[in-house]
């Protein structure tokens, strides 16, 4: 990193908080490449707009912020404060059973992924709100995509810039022999029978250029199968390689939920893993999904669909650089 990245680092920081002052939040970080507290905020429909575009520059400094003492909120607040921050996406593109504006996350999905990357317009941002929580366990856990990029030594980087993936929703989304998470054997199966009811597959950069702050960052997790002109075996040994960098315990941020907690990530700069570690009892959180972009690589060329239209889950968001991180 040059001195003038450093100072430009600095200032951008210093004008963040400026923003945040404006708003009337208070940001405090918890991890070096991601995670932060956000405070002096009652979610709801009504927020001013100094404090949503705070609220969304804070989302984008950090990836991944927690508000906690909501106990207000309930499903329609969820529902329309999110709306504040963007498009709402339909709860899922093939899981339609569980309601028509959030998705129920009954267990939890422990096995690192960015939310929906089968489709070509992956949503932007997940909000997920604590509904039932175990006595103990059921931590999330996200992972800084563009840390991991940015940590790559050149000859890494050079190659990941060329790879291009294949991701779909056609993957052993449960492990069928052992329940987990209060969740049983035969419910996971006709969960996974629903979400495999129509097949998706889309080719997409392993590195993205994110379209609010221009950073770069790897788009991988547990939908990836392969990529492109390699064959299985190199596929395996190369994402394992890749995914370890964003995995790495420095680029994290744990969470252990308590009731009224919200937590709204960045899905186009992480990944997450919900733990299964609170034997059969019951978590249940909502989770709502905002419109995303179609991702493009470094030289501008766009993922491509390859089985599947997602029209009906979501638009494609037009986004604009943030003023903070403009050229």
């Amino acid at each position: 990193m040059t001195l003038a990245q450093i100072d430009d680092r600095t200032e951008r920081e210093r004008a963040a908080q400026q923003v945040y002052a404006d708003g009337g939040i208070t940001v405090e970080k918890l991890g070096e490449h991601i995670g932060a507290r956000i405070g002096q905020v009652r979610l709801g429909a009504d927020l001013p707009t100094e404090q949503v575009e705070a609220i969304r520059l804070a989302l984008a400094v950090n990836k991944t912020v927690v508000f906690e003492g909501q106990h207000h909120l309930d499903d329609a607040g969820q529902y329309a404060f999110a709306g504040l921050l963007g498009e709402q996406t339909a709860p899922h593109p093939t899981v339609t059973s569980r309601g028509t504006q959030l998705l129920t996350i009954e267990g939890a999905a422990n096995s690192w992924h960015s939310d929906v990357t089968f489709v070509d317009r992956i949503p932007k941002a997940s909000i997920l709100r604590a509904v039932t929580l175990p006595s103990y366990g059921g931590a999330t856990t996200w992972a800084s995509t563009v840390a991991a990029y940015e940590q790559l030594p050149k000859p890494l980087r050079a190659l990941a810039e060329e790879l291009w993936a294949t991701h779909t929703n056609l993957y052993d989304y449960v492990n069928q022999s052992e329940p987990s998470g209060g969740v049983d054997i035969s419910r996971k199966s006709e969960h996974y029978k629903e979400f495999t009811s129509a097949e998706y597959q889309t080719l997409h950069p392993v590195v993205r250029v994110h379209p609010e702050t221009g950073e770069r960052s790897l788009l991988l997790g547990h939908f990836a199968k392969e990529f492109r002109g390699l064959k299985s075996a190199e596929f395996g040994e190369l994402y394992q390689l890749l995914q370890s960098r964003i995995t790495k315990l420095e680029n994290t941020f744990r969470w252990n939920w308590r009731l009224g907690d919200v937590v709204i990530w960045d899905n186009r700069a992480t990944q997450h893993y919900g733990i299964s570690d609170y034997g059969n009892q019951q978590r249940e959180l909502h989770r709502i999904t905002l419109a995303g972009d179609v991702p493009v690589d470094v030289r501008g060329q766009r993922s491509q669909v390859l089985q599947g239209d997602a029209s009906h889950y979501s638009s494609v968001e037009k986004s604009a650089r943030l003023p903070l991180f403009a050229a």
